[in-house]
């Protein structure tokens, strides 16, 4: 079988009523949700099934709502006989599911470490004063050059995710982003356009919640993972407890590497990946970044089946 990855989505890919078919199926997501609620004293799981829409959107449930939703599907897959996989990798968020599913993180801790996360990231810029953007249509390099332009002092914006060519969003201070959404319209952009996120993440306005989030994840313990996993900071696997505390820490203030990190798999053997998750972003960034890569998004009873027979064939 060709060597494959799994990845698991950010935030953004949450929506109510997500993963029924799933719930129904298998005890063991079931029984997922039912871990998480009682890690966190939340019920996670009327959450998913009912909303409302401003509580599932607000980070500080959405981030364990999404690696509870990504642990689901793995121990489906694994529960219908599904294999592991070569390489983990996450966008963003998704790298805890990711360090979760290879063993690194225990579940209950991730929950409680990912929810500390939403809160302190929710705390670092005050709600109103951040935003963030895509920009569809412009290079890498000229969304970096109108962002530095864009940016005044402590008034900043950075690209802080390049998720796919010609797609790349931007992040900061509200006034700043608005202004690079500007002109990047009037370089050409095919669309510039502001995104329903109270969080600006990975800029420079996260740091204070990289500086807060040290001590919880120093108490958090963390072992080798059992599956490599890719960060999304260096584009690196990384074994050592400390190494991936730190790549954590600085994953909050820094740019997603989606692009480079989906390159890396390829040219390290991967010929084919797999979005656990409730969504499909990553399977449509995958298509664009290579159009040779198979890519599944695994979602649903059907594609689990699907996965698990691809495997054995």
């Amino acid at each position: 079988m060709a060597q494959q990855a799994i990845v698991f989505p950010g935030q953004g890919s949450q929506a109510i009523g997500m993963q029924a078919e799933l719930v129904a199926a298998f005890t063991s997501v079931r029984d997922t949700y039912t871990e998480a609620s009682d890690a966190l004293g939340v019920d996670l799981a009327a959450l998913r099934e009912s909303g409302p829409e401003e509580a599932i959107n607000a980070t500080e449930n959405t981030q364990p709502l999404l690696l509870t939703a990504g642990v689901a599907v793995w121990r489906a897959f694994s529960e219908a006989g599904g294999l592991k996989p070569a390489y983990f990798a996450g966008h963003s968020l998704g790298e805890y599911t990711a360090l979760t599913c290879a063993g690194a993180l225990d579940f209950a801790d991730a929950v409680r470490l990912v929810r500390e996360r939403g809160q302190l990231m929710q705390s670092a810029v005050p709600v109103g004063s951040g935003a963030m953007a895509v920009v569809l249509g412009l290079d890498d390099a000229a969304v970096g050059s109108i962002c530095e332009s864009a940016t005044d002092g402590d008034d900043l914006v950075s690209a802080v995710n390049f998720n796919a060519p010609g797609q790349v969003a931007i992040a900061g201070t509200r006034t700043a982003v608005e202004r690079a959404a500007e002109a990047a319209k009037a370089a050409g952009a095919r669309r510039a356009m502001l995104l329903p996120v109270s969080v600006p993440s990975h800029c420079a306005l996260m740091r204070p919640a990289a500086e807060a989030l040290a001590g919880p994840l120093a108490d958090t313990t963390i072992t080798a993972p059992t599956v490599p996993v890719l960060n999304n900071v260096d584009v690196a696997v990384v074994s050592d407890p400390d190494g991936i505390r730190d790549a954590l820490l600085r994953q909050l203030y820094s740019p997603v590497q989606w692009v480079a990190s989906v390159e890396w798999l390829r040219d390290n053997g991967v010929t084919a990946l797999a979005e656990f998750g409730p969504s499909k972003v990553l399977a449509g960034l995958v298509r664009r970044i290579d159009k040779q890569l198979q890519m599944d998004a695994i979602d649903s009873p059907a594609a689990i089946d699907a996965l698990v027979a691809a495997q054995e064939a």
